[in-house]
C-alpha cells in the first residue's frame, strides 16, 4: 500500500524578467497554485497548476479552492494502482484541468519517488535528450531584435515567435529573429490571433523575404476547425506543418483532429487535459502519424520539468515547448536537468520529478 497521510495547496508567485504577451493577453507574473501531498512513510509529492485565465477562463480561487477540497477527502487513500485512483478524481475537476494537473502531478511525484523512479519511467524505457526552443513574445522591433541576439548567443538553436497582432511589425521581427540567428529553426505562434486568409498571407509575404518557418501553431480560433483545415491543406504543400494548441484541450478533440485531418501536429499540455489524458493525446496522434508538440502554460520549473520527463520517456516529441524558467526570476526558474540552452538531461534523474523535496 502506498497511503496518503495529508496533502495542502498554497497559491506561489514568482516575477517575471519581462511580461509574456501573445496575442490574446499577457502574463506580468507567475501567479500559480502548488499542490503537495505526503505519504504515510514521509514522502511527499509536489505539483504545479498553472493558471491562464486569458486562454482557458480558471481562475486562481477556483484552483485553490478544488484542490484543497481534494486535499480535505484524500488522506487516507491508497495511491498504490495510481491510475485507478486517479481515474476517481477526475470529476471533481471539470472545467479545471490546471487543478487536476496539480493533483495528478504531486501524486505521481510521490509515488515514483516511494519506488525510487525517476518521473519518466511512467512513460518509457529510455530517457531521451531534449532540446526546447525558446519565444519571443509580442513586443516592439527594438524588443525582438535584443531577445534574439542573446538567445542566440546563449545557444538557442530555435526560435518561437509570437505573432498575431500587427502584419507588419510581425513581419519586421521575424526577420530580426532570423537576422540574429540565421541557421535556427522558426515557428510561429499566432495564438488564435489570424483568420485562415490572414496566416496564407502573412506567410506569403515570408516567403517573399526567404524565410519560411517549420510549423505554425494556432493560426485561427481554437473553434475554427474549417480554417485549421484550409491553412492545413494549403501549407502542406509547401512542407509547413500547421499546429493545434487551443483547438485540442482533450482526448475528444485530438480524435476529432485526426478524424477530420484539421492538422499535422498537436501541442500537448498538462495544465489542458491533465497529465494522464496528454500521454493518451500523444500516443492518438503518433499512432496517426501526427507530429508532436511539448508545451507549456506559465510555469515554473516544477511543472516544466514534470512535462520533460514525460516527453523525454515517450520520445515521440519533435517539438520542444518548455522555456518558461528562463522568463522566471527566483528559484522557481531553476531546473536540476536543464541548461542554459535549453537542454534536457533526465538520464541522470534520481526519484520522482526531482524539483522539490
Amino acid at each position: 500500500m502506498i497511503v496518503i497521510r495529508r496533502a495542502s495547496a498554497r497559491v506561489v508567485e514568482a516575477p517575471l524578467t519581462v511580461p509574456f504577451r501573445i496575442a490574446t493577453g499577457q502574463h506580468n507574473t507567475l501567479h500559480n497554485v502548488f499542490f503537495s501531498i505526503e505519504l504515510s512513510g514521509g514522502i511527499k509529492g509536489f505539483g504545479e497548476a498553472a493558471v491562464a485565465t486569458h486562454i482557458t477562463g480558471e481562475t486562481v480561487d477556483q484552483t485553490l479552492k478544488n484542490l484543497k477540497e481534494a486535499a480535505a477527502v484524500c488522506a487516507g487513500e491508497d495511491v498504490a494502482d495510481y491510475r485507478s485512483f486517479l481515474q476517481g478524481f477526475r470529476e471533481k475537476f471539470a472545467g479545471n484541468h490546471a487543478a487536476l494537473a496539480a493533483f495528478e502531478m504531486a501524486v505521481l511525484d510521490a509515488w515514483t519517488r516511494s519506488l525510487k523512479l525517476p518521473l519518466w519511467k511512467i512513460f518509457g524505457e529510455t530517457a531521451h535528450p531534449l532540446r526546447s526552443d525558446i519565444t519571443i513574445v509580442i513586443g516592439s522591433l527594438e524588443e525582438a531584435k535584443v531577445s534574439a541576439a542573446l538567445y542566440s548567443r546563449q545557444g538557442f538553436k530555435a526560435f518561437k515567435i509570437k505573432v498575431g497582432k500587427d502584419h507588419d511589425l510581425d513581419i519586421a521581427r521575424v526577420l530580426a529573429v532570423k537576422k540574429a540567428a540565421p541557421r535556427a529553426s522558426i515557428i510561429l505562434d499566432a495564438n488564435q490571433g489570424f483568420s485562415a486568409k490572414d496566416t496564407l498571407k502573412f506567410i506569403a509575404a515570408l516567403r517573399s523575404l526567404k524565410v519560411i518557418p517549420v510549423l505554425v501553431e494556432q493560426p485561427v480560433v481554437r473553434d475554427d476547425w474549417d480554417g485549421l483545415k484550409k491553412v492545413t491543406q494549403s501549407l502542406r504543400r509547401q512542407n509547413i506543418l500547421v499546429c493545434a494548441d487551443e483547438s485540442v484541450k482533450s482526448l475528444a478533440d485530438a480524435v476529432r483532429a485526426v478524424r477530420e485531418g484539421a492538422v499535422s501536429a498537436i501541442n500537448v499540455k498538462f495544465m489542458k487535459s491533465g497529465i494522464l489524458e496528454a500521454e493518451a493525446i500523444a500516443r492518438v496522434a503518433r499512432a496517426a502519424g501526427m507530429e508532436l508538440m511539448i508545451g507549456a502554460m506559465m510555469e515554473s520549473s516544477l511543472a516544466i520539468t514534470a512535462a520533460a520527463h514525460m516527453a523525454a520517456g515517450m520520445g515521440c516529441f519533435r517539438f520542444v515547448d518548455l522555456d518558461t524558467t528562463y522568463f522566471l526570476k527566483g528559484p522557481l526558474s531553476k531546473s536540476p536537468y536543464l541548461d542554459d540552452k535549453g537542454c534536457f538531461d533526465l538520464s541522470r534523474a534520481g526519484g520522482g520529478i526531482g524539483v522539490l523535496s
